[in-house]
């Protein structure tokens, strides 16, 4: 349970902080407190899911076209830039010959699993596919890349996020269990890591939010 940890720090130096960074850490620590607190993995990976949100979502002009998934990637990659400890590195490390593994191989999240299900692509190819995104995730753990790692594992989990969030799976569901269970234990230590990384950097340019505290 992280959250009266992070909650206490974020009190201690919130005066300090931008108006702008203390609104998203005050939300992400409250969708933290929910997920931690939720008894079923669905709900617990959703809130999660939203505390990730509220720390890298940020206002931008719309005539910039970016994707989701591009927008919360270079998020990602400043936040290992940040990670003075490298706590998230190590956490890839330990993680990865576990439940990384078993998340990178599960073909349920994988989006190219599911174009070959709809008659997008072969079978031949989505499995083509998931094998140079393990591969590639070898590569960018070997030599350091971090960033990587992350973006190629959050590929999983978003698609995961849309599964649930699009009402493509069942809640509660007794198939496919899985892929909640592991998804939900790495953003239960993800998120977190996040959040304390942003308390500890206020001077770095986190964006505003895209909807503002109107009072």
């Amino acid at each position: 349970m992280h959250f009266e940890r992070l909650k206490d720090l974020h009190r201690s130096v919130r005066e300090q902080h931008p108006v702008s960074l203390s609104v998203r850490v005050h939300r992400a620590l409250s969708w933290l407190s929910k997920a931690e607190s939720s008894e079923d993995l669905d709900s617990q990976f959703i809130f999660y899911w939203i505390a990730f949100n509220a720390a890298y979502a940020q206002h931008i002009d719309r005539s910039i076209l970016l994707s989701e998934r591009s927008k919360f990637q270079q998020f990602l990659t400043k936040i290992v830039d940040l990670d003075e400890s490298k706590s998230i590195s190590n956490f890839i490390w330990q993680e990865y010959s576990n439940t990384i593994r078993i998340v990178l191989n599960n073909e349920f999240i994988f989006e190219s699993y599911w174009d070959a299900q709809n008659g997008s692509i072969s079978e031949e190819q989505w499995k083509i596919q998931r094998t140079e995104s393990v591969s590639s995730s070898h590569r960018a753990l070997s030599s350091g890349k971090t960033d990587k790692v992350l973006s190629i594992i959050f590929n999983r989990l978003y698609t995961l996020r849309n599964q649930l969030l699009h009402g493509g799976a069942t809640w509660n569901s007794q198939v496919n269990r899985q892929q909640i269970e592991d998804c939900t234990a790495l953003l239960a230590s993800f998120v977190p890591m996040v959040i304390e990384i942003m308390i500890n950097n206020p001077h770095e340019l986190w964006g505003e939010p895209i909807y503002p505290v109107v009072r």
